[in-house]
């Protein structure tokens, strides 16, 4: 677009250090878009910034953060606004618009614990952890019961907190005894992953979480078990809906994808009622050759567990057809497994920072002890949970949905965990080449258990199989000689699913697991 080299634009913000941050990145994008563009960041209090002692679900009236900037915006005072858009309610003035939401950030929540939080733990003293959100409330507990490393023996106690993302992090360094300390926090990992991108501004937020982050042990939690707000990790950018103008500068910020993420994740708010009381998450992913997976998980404002998964496709799935026969390897019994390290073979190969289990069973009995100190990750939630009852401190997990979406959780440069050359990745033999590719290349990788010789698989039922899921890449290599041509062969994504279209399989569908494949060959029956 052809501007003026004198254009204006005022843009209105909250006068938090994030919301700050956020918008200066948003002003230089549109600069960067739009060479000659000036922008001027105009700050703007909000009732929300206002009121911090109480939690948002105790305060009448919403639009907490919004309803000042929205003024200043309808009366020209200023010409855009950026917003969290989690922040947005549903019913926005008919006279704003929506001109733009850009590629949203990770929209996951990340805990942050104090620095003695794993003596605490091991000693059975509980912690105090700080969240305001009643969605949080509500999907916390039995996450951290499960996931925290000597849960069974320790109280978890959630404590009301608001307050801007640097006064929260100060809140794990308060004196052990004061009122305000806590053991815990929890915030949108969106909001510090901008904040840590910062060194330009004023704000400098990257050298302030450098200083407020270190030491301080995280979880960044799975969606499967904590999906996040409606529109978490998205930015709203909106003006005025008669400026042509600015929506045209707007435009190019603009990402597809993203907005249709949202607008499946608002649709839960309406479904199922929305606002600050909210007790539901919805965070909508999308699946590499698998299309977009809806997370929700939580209570309803009718007080109704809605907790679900819904799954669009990339691609129309082909009719599986009346009288479709299925064959699940999912279902097949597991081949038992035998240890090719023990924990003492295993200690030297564990000189790196960071380690990823590619299962719980690759880590060899009595070995836990040699992942203190360790940043440790793993495949997904139940992996997690297994190594957590071994008093293992886990960081995150892949949730299922295979290493290359692990990849680009632990890239996070906030997380501030090594490059693939620092990791050590403990898997099954007959798995390593697997990670020698793709964003993992580089890793060490260790086989520290084989499976013992599996059973056969049913040659008579594949060969008469109209179509076959396969659960791991050893699987598909015993039994997909006994298939059919014509049969059509599905797998959930990841490594196997990489492994299935590089032997060329022209009738393959990625699922996102299992269940959604046994769900698609149900209707044909």
């Amino acid at each position: 677009m052809n501007m003026p080299a004198a254009t204006l634009l005022r843009l209105g913000t909250r006068r938090s250090a994030l919301a700050w941050v956020q918008s200066s990145q948003v002003a230089q994008a549109l600069r960067d878009a739009h060479p000659g563009l000036e922008i001027e960041l105009v700050g703007i209090e909000t009732r929300g910034d206002r009121i911090q002692d109480v939690p948002l679900s105790g305060i009448e009236g919403k639009e907490f953060f919004t309803a000042e900037i929205d003024a200043a915006l309808l009366e020209g005072r200023v010409d855009l606004t950026v917003h969290s858009l989690k922040d947005l309610s549903l019913e926005r003035p008919a006279a704003l618009v929506l001109g733009a939401i850009p590629r949203r950030a990770n929209p996951r929540d990340i805990a942050l614990f104090a620095p003695d939080a794993l003596e605490r733990l091991k000693a059975g003293a509980g912690l105090r952890i700080g969240t305001a959100s009643p969605r949080r409330q509500q999907l916390l507990p039995p996450f951290l019961a499960r996931a925290l490393p000597h849960a069974a023996r320790n109280t978890i106690t959630l404590e009301p907190l608001r307050g801007n993302v640097d006064s929260r992090l100060r809140r794990l360094r308060e004196p052990r005894g004061s009122e305000r300390h806590l053991d815990g926090i929890v915030l949108a990992l969106a909001g510090l992953t901008r904040l840590f991108a910062d060194t330009t501004t004023e704000r400098q937020g990257r050298a302030l979480l450098t200083e407020l982050l270190a030491g301080l042990p995280l979880m960044v939690l799975p969606l499967t078990e904590n999906p996040a707000a409606p529109g978490q990790g998205a930015l709203a950018i909106e003006c005025r809906a008669d400026d042509a103008r600015t929506r045209a500068i707007l435009a190019a910020l603009e990402h597809a994808p993203t907005r249709a993420a949202i607008t499946a994740e608002r649709a839960v708010l309406g479904e199922y009622g929305g606002g600050c009381h909210q007790r539901f998450g919805a965070t909508q992913l999308t699946l590499p050759g698998a299309g977009g997976l809806l997370q929700i998980g939580g209570m309803s404002s009718a007080n109704v567990d809605i907790t679900q998964r819904r799954w669009t496709p990339e691609a129309m799935l082909p009719a599986a057809g009346v009288g479709a026969k299925g064959w699940d390897g999912s279902q097949v019994t597991a081949p038992a497994t035998r240890a090719l390290l023990d924990a003492a073979a295993l200690a030297p190969q564990l000189d790196g920072e960071a380690v990823f289990l590619a299962h719980s069973r690759a880590l060899p009995a009595e070995a836990a002890p040699l992942l203190a100190g360790k940043r440790v990750w793993t495949s997904g939630s139940a992996s997690w949970f297994r190594l957590a009852e071994q008093g293992v401190w886990v960081e995150g997990c892949a949730e299922g949905l295979g290493a290359e979406v692990a990849a680009t959780l632990v890239n996070e440069p906030v997380l501030r965990l090594p490059a693939a050359d620092g990791w050590r990745v403990l898997t099954h033999a007959g798995a390593e080449a697997g990670w020698t590719e793709g964003a993992w290349r580089g890793a060490q990788v260790v086989a520290t258990y084989a499976t013992a010789d599996a059973t056969p698989v049913d040659a008579a039922a594949l060969a008469t199989a109209t179509h076959v899921y396969w659960s791991s890449v050893s699987q598909f290599e015993q039994g997909h000689a006994q298939v059919n041509a014509n049969a059509h062969h599905a797998s959930g994504p990841g490594k196997t699913a990489e492994h299935l279209r590089r032997a060329g399989l022209q009738n393959f569908t990625a699922f996102p697991s299992a269940e959604e494949w046994q769900q698609w060959i149900a209707k044909a029956r």
